[in-house]
């Protein structure tokens, strides 16, 4: 059983993972819970989780659970009240649901000021900005400002720049929620394709299970009231050179079972 410790005492966010966790680790929770009063009741509760250097983890669970306050935690955002928190390359970058872009700026713009952030001399900025660009498939489009590029473009623009942090770790909340199906689908291949290229841990909150399925290599449901992790699977469905598709039938049956599982938890937790 792990013993849990006040935050005050305990490792913060962020804190650099040591030797003895092994260079394969990416994220490493323990005995992780999170009031936001002395008085009210815990938002989470007792979370141990460890998440693989390089690995894609999928969160799932009902709306109010505290998945974006466990990524919150993990980015840095918020302390837990008990429990340590450890991310390799000490700390990780953060995208939202929204794009969140300065829109007086360009597209370039807004990566370069994140490398800016980091402290890439002036001289680079624009060339790795550019190469971020690339990364996403906005080549040409570095001189855009927000107004002009489509849902799909600035969530791709708000990608590069969460890459520009160098972090080796990617936590995004509901990244393509407000996004049409077809734009979903085509930026799904787009995040598979550069998680594989740069090998980033990623931590991907998301209420819809196909899309948990198709992206994630593990998805992990949550409880609510208090939010632990009450369930996990493997996504092995999908054999060595096979192309990553919620139409698959091993997919699909598997997405039915996590679906039938929420429902459960959602029920279960109903006032």
């Amino acid at each position: 059983m792990t013993t849990t410790s006040p935050a005050r005492t305990g490792s913060p966010a962020g804190t650099p993972l040591d030797e003895g966790a092994g260079p394969t680790t990416g994220v490493r929770l323990r005995g992780v819970s999170k009031r936001f009063s002395s008085a009210g009741a815990p938002v989470l509760e007792g979370i141990d989780l460890d998440i693989a250097q390089g690995e894609f983890v999928c969160l799932l669970g009902a709306s109010g659970c505290g998945k974006s306050t466990l990524l919150n935690i993990v980015a840095g955002l918020e302390r837990p009240t008990t429990g340590d928190v450890e991310v390799a390359g000490g700390g990780a970058a953060l995208m939202f649901q929204e794009s969140a872009l300065f829109p007086w700026l360009t597209a370039s713009r807004n990566i370069e000021l994140a490398l800016k952030f980091r402290g890439v001399p002036r001289a680079e900025r624009r060339e790795r900005a550019a190469e971020l660009l690339s990364l996403v498939r906005l080549d040409g489009s570095g001189d855009k400002r927000v107004h002009e590029l489509s849902g799909g473009m600035r969530q791709r623009v708000a990608l590069a720049r969460s890459l520009a942090q160098e972090r080796d770790v990617l936590l995004m909340d509901e990244p393509f929620a407000a996004l049409d199906a077809i734009t979903r689908d085509l930026l799904h291949d787009e995040l598979e394709r550069v998680w594989e290229q740069t090998g980033r841990t990623i931590v991907f909150i998301t209420h819809n299970v196909r899309e948990a399925v198709r992206l994630g290599q593990r998805v992990l449901l949550m409880s609510s009231r208090p939010g632990r992790i009450v369930r996990e699977w493997d996504v092995d469905v999908y054999g060595a050179n096979e192309q990553r598709s919620i139409e698959a039938a091993a997919a699909s049956r598997l997405a039915t079972e996590i679906t039938n599982d929420l429902r459960e938890e959602i029920r279960r937790h109903a006032v």
